[in-house]
């Protein structure tokens, strides 16, 4: 049987917890995209109040804000940046939520409890836990999923199902019993 487009490969035995958030937090955000990739420019420009805005405003917010962490996290550009300017299809999106999904998939693998980002915030130092701009991330891509899927059934189109659940459904093998 073939996987779904925005399945990835079954969890690793060594996974560790904020790695499963992650590979969790990628699929929900390509599972998003390849559900609004159907959709046309007048369901793409749809916003509600209480949202951040249009649904094709904020994907590509989410996709930016992630490549964003994994900038700071890295302290590296990545090859092909999605700039504020840029206005890429819903499968360009799909690339850049991919790349920046998989690289901080690899962050959090790597991260230890004392890892330090040396940012700086008003023309001062500021030496923040990375474990805390990974939370950050998983936080900001969850909110703003959920507001896409908002729009989306204010719409009339029914959402993906982007729970924890419905991942596991996709990723993990049941057993027989013993």
């Amino acid at each position: 049987m073939a996987q779904p487009a925005h399945a990835q490969p079954e969890r690793a035995e060594s996974d560790i917890p904020l790695v499963a958030l992650f590979r969790h937090n990628l699929w929900a955000n390509l599972r998003l995209l390849d559900a609004c990739a159907a959709l046309d420019e007048q369901q793409l420009a749809a916003a509600t109040a209480g949202t951040f805005g249009p649904i094709y405003n904020t994907l590509k917010y989410i996709v930016g804000a992630e490549q964003g962490y994994l900038i700071r996290l890295t302290g590296r550009q990545p090859e092909n940046p999605l700039r504020r300017e840029d206005n890429p299809d819903v499968a360009a999106l799909r690339t850049y939520a991919r790349h920046s999904g998989e690289g901080l998939i690899a962050v959090a693998a790597g991260t230890a409890p004392s890892d330090v980002v040396h940012l700086e915030w008003d023309g001062k130092p500021w030496p923040v836990p990375a474990s805390l701009i990974l939370t950050q991330a998983i936080n900001h891509a969850t909110e703003h999923r959920a507001q896409v899927t908002t729009i989306l059934t204010q719409q009339g189109v029914e959402p993906p199902d982007l729970s924890g659940w419905a991942y596991v459904e996709e990723h993990v093998t049941p057993t027989a019993a013993e």
